[in-house]
């Protein structure tokens, strides 16, 4: 039999398990998961950028000396990697506020829509889920410099394009992001909705609100947990962006103007085998998305 602590009056299997074992037997595969996929690649990051590292052949073993913070004066003093930052925060500036009040004003609007409901809702939800190397095809020939938008616009289209153009790079990889991500955003606005009392609507109509006084007295304070979420979300996509610059302006161009973090971490990792400089860039990086993710969390918070 068991025994049992007297403190407690649970066997050693309950302590380690909990009370309810069998919930706890079918979280340990994702606990496994988040330990192999992410803490253990985070603590080995972290080893790394305060070590002379680099990849050897398998069964190779070479020195790999402390070097303190070498590898993180190396990256902040690269103008490369200070660029990439700039360049992030660009991107942040433009896609979290489009994609916080799109986002609301969509599904604020699909909250209303009694007919075609279902079909609005996917048309947005449908960038999101498609491939992100078809997508960025059509926009690349969407904004080349023979493309659609350059043909409407006509003798007001950018020269050089807008891809091409180290002014308008960066805006335009946000604004597709913000393109293709907004779906999920506006799911997550719709499902907070629901936990909008219609009766506030109805009481601020019969009292004479208009439909913007009833968007910011109702709506806004109604889903200020689901704008936190948002917000943190579109903070960790934009600062792990990869895809987009290396596929749509070919790895950062023109002139390192929407090269970003992540992808200097590939570039300096594995194409450069300098894998302990890519290592403190990636940890400058996660303490830049705590530090912010932190920041919206507080003044999601206050009243």
């Amino acid at each position: 039999m068991a025994s049992t602590s007297p403190r407690t009056g649970r066997t050693w299997w309950q302590r380690i398990l909990g009370r309810h074992p069998a919930g706890t037997a079918f979280t340990l595969p994702y606990v496994v998961f988040l330990v192999v996929v992410f803490a253990y690649p985070l603590v080995l990051a972290v080893w790394m950028s305060f070590h002379d590292y680099i990849f050897t052949a398998p069964g190779v073993t070479v020195d790999a000396p402390f070097v303190g913070l070498a590898n993180y004066a190396t990256a902040l003093t690269d103008p490369q990697v200070l660029r990439s930052f700039l360049n992030t925060a660009i991107f942040l500036v433009i896609n979290v506020p489009l994609t916080v009040v799109l986002s609301m004003v969509i599904a604020t609007g699909l909250n209303g829509i009694v007919r075609w409901a279902t079909t609005f809702r996917v048309a947005f939800y449908l960038p999101y889920v498609t491939a992100s190397v078809s997508l960025i095809g059509v926009w690349m020939m969407m904004f080349s410099q023979d493309g659609l938008v350059n043909t409407l616009l006509g003798p007001l289209a950018p020269d050089p394009s807008w891809l091409v153009n180290p002014h308008l790079a960066m805006p335009s990889i946000a604004l597709y992001v913000t393109w293709k991500q907004l779906g999920f955003y506006i799911l997550l606005y719709l499902a907070a909705l629901q936990a909008v009392p219609r009766e506030l609507y109805e009481s601020a109509s019969l009292d004479g609100a208009g439909a913007v006084r009833r968007f910011r007295s109702i709506t806004v304070p109604g889903v200020r947990n689901a704008t936190t979420l948002v917000l943190i979300l579109a903070i960790i996509t934009g600062a792990n962006l990869f895809t987009e610059p290396y596929l749509l302006t070919n790895g950062g161009g023109p002139y390192g103007t929407s090269a970003t973090p992540v992808l200097l971490i590939y570039q300096r990792g594995l194409q450069q085998t300098n894998p302990d400089v890519a290592s403190a860039i990636g940890v400058l990086l996660v303490i830049g998305v705590g530090l912010l993710s932190m920041m919206a969390n507080r003044a999601g918070k206050e009243d």
